[in-house]
């Protein structure tokens, strides 16, 4: 068993719960052998290799900031020609770095690569060229960047397909489906010759991150369908373009479906509560993860979280109308904002009053009244300072990237405008 294998079995298994598994950090500099055909090189995002008879067959290309690096480590376990690229899906950090095993190949003067994915993919594409501007400012917020950016050059897939197909490469079989997940062009694949799934960001050792509240609609119904289909073929092996490789099928079957299971019992409770007639309000208040699943270590809500799913399961079935008649219209947050103040005794009461109730611990009313007071007097000093110190005391118990960067955002929007 690989290095890479037996330390997550150790988690798995309940030996080592504190191993850390995920992986955000730079590009590992050399991959990882989990066996004679099947090397990973760790990255933003993986890039899972297998040997074939007529050269590599790749998943995923990672982001173009780490691909230089991925690509030199790959070439450190084999110098075979690439022979196929399959993108799990159309994320950036999963099909950027094309750029850079093209180059590769024609400095090698290798034949070209062949690169496959879901017939989806270039449409996502053509929408992140018409909205690169506001993904940009949603990288600067999530990904703490200086600045505003999104990447505009992709590289197509050569060969698309619909439901599922399957590649013969050098004798060796991959057996391509499509699932809705994290997207709605997501690939998982079946390698029956070595028993193995390569999951892509279906799993991410973290909670999964369907519910991101600043992307697109994600699926979590079909999600869970797509983990119990792996489930059921009994994979020794799971392979995925975040964090750690996964050996032994019993290890395998079992974070697939707990997994499963998570989406799933958010989605019915979601449902159950949307059948009754409840507001969204109602909803998110009162949906939880059940413990035993809350308290596994690769279901930590350490990236997306369960309350965010939530919205994204009720945007799904029931659009943006949350059931509260005020909001069907509404008035300008500003408006709404001096009306509060005015009722209050001024924006600066508001924002005592936030100040007061972050540090009794209440921290989402005073998000909320700290809000309030900001967009009723935008230019006052004062009610920055605590706008800032609300925030930034948010974002420390917040458990999630996708909120701690919003939070984070929001404190140093008003820490600069005290400079």
């Amino acid at each position: 068993m690989s290095d890479m294998l037996e330390r997550t079995a150790r988690l798995i298994d309940g030996i080592d719960t504190d191993l850390d598994v995920s992986f955000l950090g730079a590009p590992a500099k050399s991959a990882d052998v989990i066996s004679d055909e099947i090397a990973i090189v760790q990255a933003f995002s993986n890039v899972v290799s297998f040997s074939t008879d007529d050269g590599l067959v790749l998943f995923d290309v990672s982001h173009q900031m780490s691909a230089p690096t991925v690509v030199s480590a790959i070439r450190h376990w084999s110098s075979d020609e690439i022979h196929t690229a399959v993108y799990t899906h159309g994320h950036i950090d999963h099909v950027t770095g094309a750029r850079a095993f093209i180059d590769d190949a024609a400095e090698r003067r290798h034949r070209d690569i062949t690169f496959i994915g879901h017939e989806a993919i270039p449409a996502r594409f053509e929408r992140y060229d018409l909205t690169n501007g506001y993904n940009g400012h949603i990288n600067k917020r999530q990904f703490r960047l200086p600045e505003p950016f999104f990447p505009s050059d992709f590289v197509q897939p050569h060969v698309t397909y619909s439901d599922h197909t399957t590649l013969d490469v050098g004798g060796t079989q991959f057996e391509l489906h499509h699932a809705k997940g994290e997207t709605d062009d997501h690939t998982w694949a079946w390698v029956p010759e070595h028993k193995a799934v390569c999951v892509g960001d279906l799993f991410i050792w973290q909670f999964p991150n369907a519910g991101n509240p600043q992307k697109v609609q994600r699926f979590a119904w079909e999600w869970a369908v797509a983990l119990r289909a792996m489930a059921a073929l009994r994979p020794e092996l799971l392979l995925p373009a975040h964090g750690l490789a996964i050996g032994g099928a019993d290890r395998v079957v079992s974070v697939l479906e707990n997994t499963a299971a998570a989406l799933e019992s958010l989605h019915e409770q979601t449902l159950t509560l949307m059948n009754t007639g409840a507001r969204l309000d109602e909803v998110i208040h009162t949906v939880r993860l059940p413990a035993h699943l809350a308290e596994l270590p690769y279901l930590k809500p350490t990236y997306d979280e369960p309350e965010f799913v939530v919205r994204n399961i009720w945007r799904l079935y029931g659009g943006w109308y949350d059931g509260n008649p005020a909001h069907v219209k509404p008035a300008r947050d500003a408006d709404v904002a001096r009306e509060m103040a005015a009722l209050a005794g001024g924006a600066s009461v508001l924002a005592s009053r936030a100040e007061s109730l972050a540090t009794d611990g209440d921290l989402r009313v005073a998000c909320h009244l700290v809000e309030m007071a900001y967009l009723a007097d935008p230019d006052n000093a004062t009610i920055h300072g605590i706008r800032a110190a609300v925030y930034e005391a948010r974002r420390k118990v917040e458990t999630s990237f996708m909120a701690t960067g919003i939070y984070r955002a929001a404190a140093l929007d008003s820490r600069e405008r005290l400079v």
